[in-house]
């Protein structure tokens, strides 16, 4: 139950899904949290509960692809509690739509939230944790299978999971050459069943059905749960995965593997 014992956590997207859960394990494993989204009231009710059963937990609103918010966020967490060690990219948002219907403006949009704010996300936990003595701190980010294998109608979200993929590859060689003991890391989750997931579930016209579909194509016969991904997350920042960085840690009930 200390896993993560002592640790200071930033989640973005942290109101809901695989940000909550994430969250509360964390909590449950020792370390302090502080929970960003724009979900505001859902974001401040996960938090109270999380304090309610006797972990530390804060939320703050947070526009992740607001340049100036994340060093505020930043900046304000190490103020108040003398450092960062994990910062987990979790923000995103899917458009259910092909090439051919994904208009411009939505691409950007997907873009900007699901790829730019992790680079946002990235370069600031880089920059307290490379100093910090000790020195040094875990960066998870949330890619998706969607990272590794196309999908017709997620245009958009495939581009942006694909470039969370890589670039973090790109962050984790920079930061071990450079000496700053910081690991990097993305987690490819599987549909998980999520609002982001039952939204695409709706968009079908029978959520059950689609629930259905989902147990069927995935060889261990269900959509994944919010907690299936957190487990992941939670050994990615731990100091059990001391030798990971530039790893994909894919999660996704087997469905990739054929």
């Amino acid at each position: 139950m200390e896993r993560v014992q002592g640790k200071v956590a930033l989640i973005t997207g942290g109101a809901r899904g695989l940000g909550e859960a994430t969250g509360r394990l964390f909590a449950q494993e020792g370390a302090t949290v502080v929970l960003t989204d724009v979900l505001d009231g859902d974001g401040a009710t996960v938090a109270e509960e999380i304090r309610a059963a006797g972990g530390k937990a804060t939320y703050l609103h947070q526009d992740t692809t607001d340049e100036a918010a994340w060093t505020e966020v930043v900046d304000g967490i190490v103020a108040e509690h003398g450092r960062l060690d994990i910062v987990v990219n979790n923000a995103g948002i899917v458009v259910d739509a092909t090439v051919e219907d994904t208009t411009l403006e939505d691409f950007r949009r997907v873009n900007a939230i699901n790829n730019e704010a992790v680079f946002l996300g990235t370069r600031e936990a880089i920059r307290v944790m490379k100093d910090q003595d000790p020195k040094g701190g875990s960066i998870v980010n949330i890619s998706s299978i969607a990272g590794l294998v196309g999908i017709e109608n997620l245009a958009a979200y495939n581009a942006s999971k694909g470039a969370v993929r890589l670039f973090t590859k790109s962050a984790a060689l920079h930061v071990a050459k450079a000496g700053y003991k910081i690991r990097v890391n993305s987690v490819h989750p599987s549909y998980t069943w999520t609002p982001m997931v039952q939204f695409l579930g709706d968009n079908t016209g029978d959520r059950q059905a689609f629930f259905e579909a989902l147990s069927a194509v995935h060889p261990l016969g269900r959509p994944g749960e919010p907690m299936d991904i957190a487990w992941g997350v939670l050994y990615l920042a731990s100091d059990e995965a001391s030798w990971v960085t530039g790893s994909e840690l894919v999660i996704d009930g087997g469905i990739t593997a054929g």
